[in-house]
């Protein structure tokens, strides 16, 4: 039998689906299973984006724009001009969700071996996108006891060699829902600089940012714009994960027309996806407010539930919708496939994703999950008591 690629060998498996065989064992046996694995809201994608698709011309669905449609472009780019993002549509490239906007950025930034450093923990897809385009992830570790922050510049330049090319956050970040300041955006700008990187921000959940905090794009830095490209996506905003719809922006011009040769080759983005994108645009401020109350509610009841538990600790995320909580456990990758596996509390358990596929470094996450504060506040108390329970009855619990 032929031998697959080394590049097949290296994938790694998803931290937040590879154990679904798992969950539907579980299923299949009459368990309800509290999805807390993955960044699958339960809020219904706003309304009036379901019924342009009922509305939706079904004669012929053609191909679109490489680009992506112009009416959405247009839209988009006043989208993020009504936050004060200076953005005109050419700065825009629509793109077959998030994932395919950072693919796309990282093979048109990177040559086969370049290093980009990345704060971890970090987006478990990331690695296999690097993994994909031949670009070798250099990770920078936060740690939990100060809520994730920024690592210092010093560290970064430790890292930094002749095959370095870029740096890449995620902010407001998943998995840990750290949001980073303004002033640490600035120290990174200016490393930027002084080494001539590029700086891609995954901005995904930039309306999702608590407590008074304030988020700042990448693309507000002064003197770096050239080096800047922004990924985004309307997943999260709207509850439209299904829809494909991500983007590209950046005003550096060569970075969008070299992107634009491999969104030729895939052709277009999907037409109906964009077709709810456009429409979820014009989401009234009451529909992102009620949205954004609820993620908060969430939030603090998730969070102080947790903590409340003996052995366990999670920060206060200030924005997304994910943390990572530190457990009592020997290992979460056993511990996460034992919940699903072997235990129930009352017919029901509880699904996460090992925090150790969100980390590049070996050996760090073992006793950590990351959770999705995406069900209700009911299906939410129900998951944290099995977890309570859980954790009670572990066999490799450690304290």
């Amino acid at each position: 039998m032929p031998k697959i690629s080394n590049r097949g060998e290296l994938l790694p498996e998803s931290a937040i689906r590879k154990l679904v065989p798992y969950s539907e064992k579980a299923k299949a046996l009459g368990r309800k299973v509290y999805h807390l694995n993955i960044g699958q809201p339960d809020i219904k994608t706003p309304p009036h984006a379901i019924e342009r698709i009922r509305n939706f011309d079904f004669e012929l669905i053609p191909y679109g724009h490489s680009f992506g449609n112009d009416s959405y472009r247009k839209k988009l780019a006043q989208y993020y001009r009504d936050r004060n993002l200076e953005v005109d549509q050419d700065e825009i490239l629509i793109t077959t969700g998030g994932s395919e906007a950072i693919s796309f950025a990282f093979m048109v930034c990177f040559n086969p071996g370049d290093e980009v450093i990345v704060p971890e923990p970090f987006y478990a897809n990331y690695l296999s996108f690097a993994i994909a385009t031949d670009v070798v992830i250099r990770p920078i570790t936060s740690n939990i006891e100060n809520g994730f922050k920024l690592p210092s510049i010093d560290e970064f330049e430790k890292l930094i060699n002749q095959r370095t090319k870029g740096i890449f956050i995620c902010n407001p970040n998943n998995p840990t829902g750290y949001v980073y300041t303004k002033e640490e955006l600035e120290k990174l700008s200016k490393l930027i600089i002084k080494y001539d990187l590029y700086l891609i921000a995954d901005e995904v959940y930039s309306e999702f940012v608590y407590d008074g905090k304030t988020h700042h794009s990448v693309l507000e830095l002064e003197g770096i714009s050239e080096h800047v490209i922004m990924i985004d996506s309307v997943s999260k905003r709207f509850s439209a994960c299904g829809i494909r719809i991500g983007s590209v922006v950046s005003k550096n011009k060569l970075i969008i027309k070299s992107i634009l040769k491999l969104a030729m080759a895939r052709l277009c983005p999907p037409m109906l996806g964009q077709v709810v994108a456009e429409a979820a645009v014009d989401s009234p401020p009451e529909y992102m407010e009620a949205v954004y109350n609820e993620y908060l509610s969430r939030r603090n009841y998730i969070i102080n539930a947790l903590n409340e538990i003996p052995g366990v600790y999670s920060p206060m995320p200030m924005g997304a919708f994910y943390s990572i909580v530190r457990l009592p456990i020997d290992d979460s990758d056993k511990f996460c496939q034992w919940i699903l596996e072997e235990f129930e509390y009352q017919n029901e358990t509880v699904m996460m994703a090992p925090a150790s596929g969100f980390y590049s470094t070996k050996g760090i996450g073992k006793n950590e999950v990351r959770i999705a504060y995406v069900l209700n506040i009911e299906d939410l108390k129900c998951a944290v008591e099995c977890l309570k329970v859980a954790l009670r009855v572990y066999p490799g619990r450690t304290c």
